[in-house]
């Protein structure tokens, strides 16, 4: 942030501070950078972890102080507003800042606005934000009608509020509108800045549903927590590439050599350069697929990727779909070649059904969304837990991060595959053109 004597005039975000004011001392700067700079005074600055947050900031900053250099607040087709409408369902939505009416209660449209945010400089950011909270938070854009939208189908206004109208038990309708309501105000209160508050809150949450015995809303609202968390990681400093060119391979080297550590004292493993993650995805058992990510040397390798659309399984029978795949996978393992590990998305049921596939052929080990567990079928068949597995949970370091990223593909391979088909069968059957 630039100040005069009189504040704030120009408020902006830089990855590297030192380069974005080293830039302003040129000498082909434009006539009003170079007025700005002769006014300004002194530099502050506020660090934060990720450029996410640094979007949230600029923006509250920006609507804070108008700062006068900040020039494309006079441009009314540059800058975004995100408003959360004051409804019964509240939407959120982008808007422009001549669809705004300055005045209490704000209106926009002719619909009442809960609370604005705003301006986003750039549109794109503003849409970056909306677009990655809603992947972890869903929510609606839409007026209410008659039936679920077509959002609601790959996730993104879920539960829809459409939906949640039509449930004829009260007492069910009322705890799905909480649940939508929830969405919003964590929503909220992460445009205001208070991510780290809703991180905490989640993390007790899914303690007290643990305790409850909720396992499954728990592990629902774990991976919420980790795509928060993974939207406002700190981002890696790749001003280190510049001392070492080789340190990825270093870092790679030194995942996989950890993990390595740890699977073989439950099982045999030879070597540890290709590793293949397995996942299915179906929505309420419909349209079921499953997906196949390839990691040599701790890198993704898309030549060795295959989604498969499963046919055999029954409805939400994911032990089905797993067996269904690695089936068809063990068909091809002289014309796609082996991997050294196979890792398969689920706990004991799943891995008990890769090992019936699989034999002793390859190592194979699950991986346990709660906590990232990894779950062993020990050597020799001797019993180290009940039924002859055993159950490691991953401390944070170089494996757990290996893994993690194989996993986070393996469902993001999933159910893209997942979406095309919802997508295509909508489309086949009129409900979308």
């Amino acid at each position: 942030m630039f100040f005069s004597d009189d504040g704030p005039i120009y408020i902006g975000k830089a990855k590297n501070l030192q380069s974005r004011l080293g830039s302003y001392f040129g000498h082909e700067l434009l006539l009003k950078t170079k007025q700005m700079v002769k006014e300004a005074k002194r530099v502050d600055f506020v660090r934060v972890g990720s450029e996410f947050e640094a979007l949230l900031l600029e923006a509250t900053l920006v609507r804070k102080y108008m700062p006068k250099y900040n020039s494309a607040l006079k441009d009314d087709k540059t800058p975004l507003y995100i408003g959360i409408t004051k409804e019964k369902y509240p939407r959120i939505i982008l808007l422009r800042q001549t669809q705004l009416v300055e005045y209490k209660p704000r209106v926009a449209r002719g619909f009442a606005l809960k609370k604005v945010f705003g301006p986003y400089i750039d549109g794109k950011s503003a849409r970056m934000v909306l677009r990655k909270l809603r992947k972890i938070f869903p929510f609606s854009t839409h007026k209410l009608g008659k039936r679920a939208c077509v959002n609601s189908q790959i996730g993104l206004c879920n539960p829809c509020p459409n939906w949640i109208e039509t449930i004829s038990n009260f007492e069910e309708q009322g705890k799905q509108r909480n649940l939508y309501l929830k969405n919003i105000l964590i929503i909220q209160k992460i445009l205001m800045g208070k991510s780290k508050h809703v991180k905490n809150d989640m993390k007790k949450e899914i303690g007290e549903l643990s305790q409850n015995e909720s396992y499954e809303e728990a592990e629902f609202k774990l991976n919420q927590l980790r795509g928060l968390e993974y939207v406002t990681a700190k981002p890696f400093d790749t001003a280190v590439y510049l001392k070492d060119p080789n340190i990825l391979v270093d870092i790679r080297g030194s995942e996989l050599d950890e993990l390595k550590k740890i699977i073989g004292k439950y099982t045999f493993l030879d070597k540890l350069n290709r590793i293949e993650c397995y996942d299915v995805a179906h929505l309420g058992g419909t349209y079921p697929t499953a997906s196949m990510v390839t990691f040599v040397d701790g890198e993704p390798d898309k030549n060795y990727y295959r989604h498969f659309k499963l046919r055999r399984t029954k409805k939400s029978d994911d032990y089905g779909g797993m067996r269904e795949v690695l089936t068809r996978r063990k068909k091809h393992f002289e014309s796609w070649g082996k991997p050294d590990l196979i890792i398969v998305d689920g706990g004991k049921g799943q891995l008990g059904v890769a090992l019936e596939i699989i034999g002793g052929e390859i190592p194979v080990v699950g991986l346990a969304k709660r906590y990232e567990t990894l779950i062993f079928k020990t050597k020799n068949g001797q019993p180290a837990g009940k039924a002859g597995f055993q159950s490691v949970r991953l401390l944070d370091g170089s494996a757990k991060r290996l893994v993690q990223r194989l996993r986070d593909e393996s469902h993001r391979f999933a159910r893209r595959y997942h979406h095309l088909l919802v997508a295509k069968a909508l489309r086949e059957s009129g409900q979308v053109k």
